[in-house]
């Protein structure tokens, strides 16, 4: 009788590239942290929520590889809902007000 093969070992993540992605991350949320206000073609918006779990940011955008997303209300209108996006920070958005992130850390409160 034949042993099925033993199972791989379990991945230990590799801390480098961890923070390789964390700064990536960083970069494409850029300087929306909770209750920012950033402007671009499509209007003016307050951050409610920075998430950077991947599996809730994947849940919230129905999408299979989101590391992040963003609660967000626009501001432009007086019965804006909250929603979510997911678009990175580019060179044609501008921060109308910072938010509140905790010092060095890049995480909101």
């Amino acid at each position: 009788m034949t042993q099925p093969p033993p199972a791989p070992p379990a991945a230990v993540p590799d801390p480098t590239i961890l923070d390789a992605l964390r700064r990536v991350i960083d970069t494409q949320i850029g300087p929306r942290h909770k209750g920012a206000v950033y402007q671009n073609i499509d209007g003016a918006f307050e951050v409610l929520a920075v998430v950077r779990d991947p599996a809730k940011a994947r849940a919230l955008l129905n999408r299979r590889c989101s590391q992040w997303a963003l609660g967000v209300r626009d501001v432009l209108r007086a019965d804006g809902q909250p929603f979510v996006v997911g678009s990175v920070w580019t060179d044609s958005d501008r921060l109308v007000r910072e938010g509140k992130a905790l010092a060095g850390t890049g995480v909101t409160r």
